[in-house]
């Protein structure tokens, strides 16, 4: 469990990071399962339902970036949203009742790794408070080297800044005054996990080392946090994304920025399809 020192960190600076959350024997299953993801994206050649791929990837050499949707894939995944330890820290940070509006998992494998140019999640998918946040599981240590996490301290607490371009969404800040001063790396040690406020300035740039970064992406929100773009079956969707907890019809209402990803991405099908064409990359490109 958190600290109150760790609870206000995240408080003011919007992001944590909690070394030693998963076990060696948890983190190898983890790792064992996405090997067998890798190893079955051979067969794929274009980006699908649940497999996105790098530009470089072949059937020779299969690189996958993300594998969509996760908890629907495999037990170990769904094992992982649940983790007791993992939802008792969360319920510290946004309350008892937790909600998922979200999952993914991210692989910059060895000396490849399409960046993830600054963005903040809440430009994607604003709700009626912003009781909101990320969880990274690492599978690997991050490092400076393989892309690890990237925020800026604070920015939680500031405007959502525009994440369009030529008139569309495209996933990234385009502010042309745009500068990310003083970010700063969530270091972790595989087992660890990364937290992030859902208005909190991040991105990560491409994989340079030898060594993978695979991390798996939790969203969690509290459960009086309703979608402002509900899709279809608003409420028996909310309700099956309960985690814990009971589902709740009065939303809360907060005194929040919002900003609608509308006109939608002209490209779809995950953030990194949606920041393609971006003018103004920060991070680069990825290795090929």
């Amino acid at each position: 469990m958190l600290t109150p020192q760790q609870i206000q960190f995240y408080r003011d600076a919007g992001y944590l990071g909690v070394e030693n959350v998963f076990s060696p024997a948890e983190v190898a299953e983890l790792r064992r399962v996405t090997d067998e993801f890798v190893e079955k994206s051979r067969a794929i050649t274009a980006n699908d339902a649940v497999f996105d791929l790098e530009p470089s990837h072949t059937p020779q050499v299969p690189r996958l970036r993300r594998l969509k949707d996760p908890i629907k894939q495999h037990a170990v995944y769904r094992h992982a949203i649940l983790h007791p330890e993992l939802l008792g820290i969360v319920g510290q940070l946004i309350g008892p009742g937790i909600a998922s509006n979200g999952n993914k998992l991210n692989l910059k494998l060895a000396d490849v790794g399409s960046p993830v140019e600054w963005h903040q999640d809440w430009a994607f998918y604003p709700h009626t408070n912003d009781d909101l946040l990320a969880v990274g599981v690492a599978m690997d240590d991050s490092t400076l080297e393989n892309g690890c996490l990237m925020v800026i301290p604070s920015t939680h607490r500031g405007p959502v800044l525009d994440h369009h371009q030529d008139g569309v969404f495209i996933g990234a800040v385009t502010d042309p005054g745009f500068r990310p001063d003083g970010a700063v790396p969530i270091l972790l040690k595989a087992g660890g996990i990364s937290i992030h406020h859902v208005r909190t300035l991040h991105g990560s740039a491409p994989n340079r080392s030898p060594h993978p970064r695979r991390l798996l992406l939790f969203q969690y929100c509290a459960a009086d946090a309703w979608p402002l773009l509900p899709g279809d079956k608003p409420w028996d969707s909310y309700a099956a994304s309960m985690l814990q907890g009971s589902p709740v019809s009065q939303p809360r209402l907060a005194p929040v920025p919002v900003r609608l990803p509308l006109p939608a991405a002209k490209f779809g099908g995950s953030i990194y399809e949606n920041q393609r064409g971006l003018k103004n990359m920060l991070f680069g490109a990825a290795k090929m």
